[in-house]
Parts: structure tokens; C-alpha cells; sequence
């Protein structure tokens, strides 16, 4: 235990000496190592116990075991973070966002493993989600715990945190520079130019180690792609709108079901949200897991397969029902999917975004080549550039569905269609939805970071953290006498009038009774005659901006701060002004 403690307190030497910077990019290479590796981890364990249920399993529409095998894995992970883990906090990237806005990065240490171990059942076992969500959240936790260990600043600590999230989408993906990407632009971390030059190391780091640890059968990337034919210019425009449609339909469904489900008890949400699952799976087995394998049958032009062992197996021959057995699998992945996460279910929506937007790309490739009046298109092209162009929309990020699909298709011959289409959606999607399915809820609550640094320290500030309650109290019905004694013993000029159950009744300024507080004849008054109403009063449900704007429209230097309807203190302007220069200081570029 003495010589651990040695090596951390040598290491910690190191990294505040003249190399700081270079242990900096070491640790960074290692946050990514240890990414990849639990990338790996996932990503095998899915396909593992996939390969283990389908066994000796028909994977038809007649085997009941379809609803049978998501309730079970949704009920070992609900067990599994109620009971072993004994902690029920989200696993996703809104939770991430929270930590960095609302806890200085501080990523709870369980999330490197229970993520993992959480996406490996309700996934591995049919849950209709992503698998990037749950390695994201356990990359950040490396790097967040690293940080702790190492006893590191704000700054570095974020960005150890950073390398965690690149890394692991990174390494899930194969795509390094999509991980960066995402950090700068979905995470919204504000970096400076030597903090790229980690996050780039630990991107690699953890693309080369799935790579070298994972077979080909288990990485997800493609490679079928045609070149760019600049006639077919206006059908991308088409699929870009098309997918903001998409996009939008997507987002408010999730959320609905969501905020439908959080209002149901656990046990409630479970059972309703498992079974219909089930339900789903039974009646539309493509909907199984991440979706991939849907995407794998496109590429492959084996589509058709999609529909052999379900309920319209007998109708697959005919070319508009098939098309529409696809159109109906684009709408209910996004139900199957927030049903699955909502009902205790651990995983992402980058996965079931992709395979929402590749079915969509066919099928506005398959409807123009149908109607034929021009040149067939290829199809494969136009799932491409539909699974980047949902995916800009859903999450607001059209760089990083730019890069994450041409580095998965292995290069960049789709570029200009997949630059146009994604920019369409996510400048149509923004019309109708200002913020992303990701930070919908953290917008408004006020906790979400921008590149905005005004903006982002009022976010970082906590509120509990400004109220000064050193206030001398007065209380309804007693004399101007009794405030003077109050005054005697105050360092301050202003005093909250109270009622016997703590609650703000008004405020007395020290101006306001200077003239009088010397005249014994007056002691007898009632302090009600002094008391004025506060010019606004600051709720514990407020958030920074909406306090910020408070001060500004009364031009007051002091507001009082009510918890549950009770007096607490107040916050004063000067404090604020300090506060906000430290978290300047701590976020600026070295």
C-alpha cells in the first residue's frame, strides 16, 4: 500500500514539473489503451451471447422465445444495478453532459465496468439499442478516475475525461477522428490546441487496440461505396430534408416515451416497457439489438432476408409490401428503442439512429429507381449518406455524422453528397427543435455547456455555492428596538423580515432606518412600518442565467435565495463576480 501510494505521489511530481505536458500524452495513450479494451469487451461479450441464444435457437416468428429473451435481459441488468450495483444513475451521454456542466467532470468510478456490463445484457439479449452510449460513459470514467487519482486540475482533469469519450467512440467505430469530433461537438468541451494533440493519441489508441484485439466478424465498417455522381445532386437534397423529417419524428418520440415512462413506478416502467419489447421483436425480429446485422443485409443485397421468418414472410415477394414492412421497421425502432432504455435497459442511440436513417436511404433510393426517370442511383450510396443525415438531425452534430461515416466506409468519395444531406438535416431539424435528443433536458434545465464561455461558467457555477446567509434576521412583529439590537450585532446593511415559519415576508435596509435607529421614542414601532418587498427573489429552481437576469433587470447587489418556499440567504452580485472569475481562470487556455 506504502509503495503505491509512493508511485502516485512520484507521478503526481512528474506531472506538475517541466514535463507535464509530455505525461500528459502518456496518460493519454493509456485512457485510450484501456477504452479500446473495454470496447473490445462490449462488442465481444454482444456477439457472444448472441451466438450463445441462437444456437440451437430459429430465429422465427413462431418461437415465442423472441419475447421471452429481451424481458430477461432487461430484468439482469434491472437486478443488476438495483441489487449488485446497488445504483440506478443513467448511462448515457445526457449523464456525462451533467457531470461536466454540474460536477467538475466527476465521472462515478463504477461506470468503466457496470456500463459495459449493463450494454452487454440489453443488448446481447435484444434490447434495441446502441452500444456506444455505454463505452462512452465507461471511457470518461477511466479518464475521470484517473484524474482523481492523479489529483489533477479543472482543465486537465475535463480533458482526461475527453479522452475517455474519443477513445471510445473512437474504438467502437473504428474512427478516431469522429471521436474527436464528438468531443468538441456533442460533449461541447472547449479545448485548447495542445489539447487536441492527447485527444488524437487517445483516439488512435483506442481504434488500434479494437483492432488488434477483435476479429473482423465483430467490427462494425464498410467499404461498398461508388463514386459521387454530381447529377444526382437534387436526390441528396431530397434525402436531407427527408431525413430532417426523420430526425424530428425520432426525437419526439423518444422523448414522449420517455417522459411517459419516468412518470410510471420502476417495477411499472419494466414490466410495460419489456414486454412490449417483446412484442416488437416477435412481430419484427430486424429490430433485435443494435441493427447492424439489418445494414450488413443492404450491403450485402440480401435485404430481402429481412422479412423470411416473420409474419409477412408470405407476402415478401411483392416488392410495395416489402417496402413497406421496411417503412414500418424505420418508425418502431425508435419506440423499441426508448421502450428498451426507459424499461431499465442500458445502451445508446447512435446505433438505432444509423439503422433508422441506412432504411430510409434505401428507401428513397429504391422509390427513385422504381419510378425511373432517370439513371439508377446507387443504393448503397444513399444509405450511407442517409444514416449520417438522421444522425446530424438526432443529435445536432452534422460533423461528426460527417466523419463517423466516411471513416467508417473507409474514405471520403461520399464527402460532398454527405456534407450536403447532413447540413440540410441538421439546419431543417434545428426549425423545429432547437436542441438535440441528447441535450433536450439539460437545455432546459440550464445545465448544458456551449463553446459560448459566458454561457458555459454560468452553467459550471453552482448556486448553493454563492448563497451567503450571515444575514441578521428580523421576524414579524417585533419593534424597531429589537431590530437595533439585530443591527449591533450584523457586519451587514440589510436584513430579511421573516415569519414564524422562516418565510420572507420583505427586507429592512440599514439606509432606511439610519435617520431613526438613534431616537429611543421610536423604539416601539413595529418593524412592518421599515420593511419593503425585495425588488425579485431568487428560487432554488433558477438557473444561473435566469439569476444573471435578475440582477441585471433590478440593478440590485443583493436578492434573496428561497428553498421551499423558506428564507436561506441571499446572493449577492460581488460574490457572483468572484465566483465567475475563478471559473474563468480555471477554463482559459494556458
Amino acid at each position: 500500500m506504502e509503495a503505491t501510494k509512493n508511485i502516485v505521489r512520484r507521478i503526481r511530481l512528474l506531472l506538475a514539473g517541466a514535463n507535464r505536458r509530455f505525461y500528459i500524452l502518456i496518460f493519454s495513450i493509456l485512457i485510450g489503451f484501456f477504452s479500446g479494451i473495454a470496447a473490445h469487451f462490449l462488442r465481444s461479450a454482444v456477439f457472444r451471447i448472441r451466438a450463445f441464444l441462437f444456437s440451437d435457437f430459429a430465429f422465427h416468428y413462431q418461437n415465442f422465445l423472441l419475447i421471452l429473451f429481451p424481458i430477461v435481459g432487461l430484468a439482469l441488468t434491472l437486478l443488476f444495478t438495483k441489487y449488485i450495483l446497488k445504483n440506478s444513475s443513467n448511462h448515457g451521454i445526457a449523464a456525462l453532459l451533467h457531470s461536466i456542466s454540474k460536477q467538475s467532470g466527476k465521472v462515478e468510478s463504477h461506470k468503466s465496468y457496470s456500463s459495459i456490463l449493463g450494454a452487454a445484457l440489453t443488448a446481447g439479449f435484444g434490447g434495441s439499442v446502441g452500444l456506444e452510449s455505454p463505452i462512452i460513459s465507461s471511457g470518461s470514467s477511466i479518464g475521470s478516475v484517473v484524474a482523481r487519482w492523479l489529483k489533477l486540475d479543472y482543465k486537465t482533469s475535463i480533458l482526461f475525461l475527453a479522452c475517455g469519450a474519443a477513445s471510445g467512440i473512437a474504438a467502437i467505430y473504428n474512427t478516431p477522428i469522429a471521436g474527436i469530433i464528438f468531443t468538441l461537438e456533442v460533449l461541447l468541451i472547449d479545448l485548447s490546441r495542445f489539447s487536441l494533440i492527447p485527444l488524437l493519441l487517445a483516439s488512435i489508441s483506442g481504434a488500434i487496440t479494437t483492432r488488434l484485439f477483435s476479429d473482423q466478424q465483430v467490427l462494425f465498417n464498410f467499404s461498398q461505396i461508388s463514386p459521387f455522381e454530381p447529377k444526382h445532386i437534387g436526390f441528396y437534397l431530397l434525402l436531407g430534408i427527408l431525413a430532417s423529417f426523420i430526425s424530428v419524428y425520432f426525437t419526439k418520440t423518444y422523448l414522449k416515451i420517455e417522459d411517459w415512462m419516468k412518470k410510471q413506478a420502476q417495477i411499472k416502467s419494466f414490466a410495460i416497457g419489456s414486454l412490449f419489447v417483446g412484442l416488437l421483436l416477435f412481430l419484427f425480429p430486424p429490430l433485435w439489438g443494435e441493427g447492424f446485422e439489418v445494414i450488413k443485409a443492404f450491403f450485402k443485397a440480401n435485404e430481402l432476408r429481412l422479412i423470411k421468418s416473420t409474419v409477412f414472410e408470405d407476402l415478401g415477394n411483392n416488392t410495395y409490401i416489402f417496402l413497406g414492412f421496411l417503412f414500418l421497421l424505420m418508425l418502431l425502432k425508435v419506440v423499441s428503442t426508448s421502450f428498451t432504455i426507459n424499461a431499465g435497459g442500458i445502451g445508446g442511440i447512435f446505433a438505432p439512429t444509423l439503422f433508422t436513417g441506412a432504411i430510409m436511404g434505401y428507401l428513397v433510393a429504391e422509390i427513385i429507381n422504381l419510378i425511373g426517370f432517370t439513371s439508377p442511383i446507387n443504393t448503397i450510396n444513399f444509405i450511407m449518406v442517409g444514416m449520417a443525415a438522421v444522425l446530424a438531425g438526432v443529435l445536432h452534430a452534422p460533423l461528426t455524422s460527417i466523419f463517423l461515416i466516411a471513416e467508417i466506409t473507409g474514405g471520403y468519395a461520399l464527402i460532398v453528397p454527405l456534407m450536403l444531406a447532413s447540413t440540410i438535416s441538421y439546419i431543417t431539424t434545428k426549425l423545429f427543435l432547437e436542441h438535440g435528443i441528447i441535450t433536450k433536458q439539460l437545455a432546459t434545465k440550464g445545465e448544458l455547456l456551449t463553446h459560448n464561455k459566458d454561457k458555459a461558467i454560468l452553467v459550471l457555477m453552482q448556486k448553493e455555492s454563492l448563497i451567503e446567509n450571515d444575514f441578521g434576521k428580523a421576524y414579524i412583529g417585533q419593534s424597531l428596538g429589537d431590530l437595533i439590537e439585530t443591527v449591533a450585532h450584523s457586519k451587514r446593511n440589510l436584513f430579511p423580515v421573516l415569519n414564524q415559519k422562516d418565510e420572507l415576508e420583505g427586507v429592512i435596509l440599514l439606509d432606511d432606518i439610519r435617520e431613526i435607529m438613534f431616537d429611543i421614542s421610536r423604539y416601539d414601532s413595529a418593524i412592518e412600518l421599515f420593511m419593503q418587498i425585495p425588488p425579485a427573489i431568487i428560487n432554488h429552481t433558477d438557473t444561473m442565467q435566469e439569476i444573471m437576469d435578475k440582477f441585471e433587470r433590478t440593478k440590485a447587489w443583493n436578492l434573496p435565495f428561497i428553498q421551499e418556499n423558506k428564507y436561506a440567504g441571499f446572493i449577492s452580485k460581488s460574490r457572483m463576480f468572484n465566483v465567475y472569475r475563478k471559473w474563468l481562470q480555471k477554463i482559459s487556455d494556458d
